[in-house]
């Protein structure tokens, strides 16, 4: 299994580490690190600090993702999904969560608030070219299919 290092801020002592809940599961949720209950109104986002730093093995990512249940609940969700949190970040973990209901959005301290993905990254050298080799789908997109 691979290991990563992460670290608890201050603020964060208290909470958990993000984990996986299920054996198959493919996120760990996130918590909030507020001091105090943080109001997030209707339409409203704002940076909800998580209370960690880590250190990704070079080549992986991890991706801050919404909830499925606080996006159907309460209509919560991260406003940069997937936000990056690259291998050479040594920064905290911040969650930029998004109200898109019609009241206030109370995050409490210790909220699970987002999940967090970690992948295997690849970096590429584009080489520019004046053609693109053709395909089929050609430059179709955006519905081109149909509905």
């Amino acid at each position: 299994m691979l290991k990563a290092k992460i670290k608890r801020l201050p603020h964060g002592q208290d909470l958990p580490l993000p984990q996986y809940q299920t054996i198959h599961s493919a996120g760990m949720d996130l918590y909030a690190a507020v001091k105090e209950d943080l109001i997030i109104a209707p339409g409203d986002w704002k940076l909800v600090p998580t209370g960690l730093t880590m250190a990704l093995p070079e080549g992986y990512e991890a991706q801050v993702r919404p909830r499925s249940g606080l996006a159907l609940k309460q209509g919560v969700s991260v406003l940069n999904s997937p936000g990056t949190v690259d291998a050479d970040y040594r920064g905290e973990v911040g969650v930029i969560l998004m109200n898109h209901s019609k009241k206030d959005l109370v995050v409490k301290r210790g909220d699970r608030i987002a999940q967090m993905i970690i992948n295997k990254i690849e970096q590429i050298v584009f080489e520019e070219v004046a053609e693109l080799p053709s395909t089929d789908r050609g430059a179709g997109g955006f519905g081109h299919t149909g509905v």
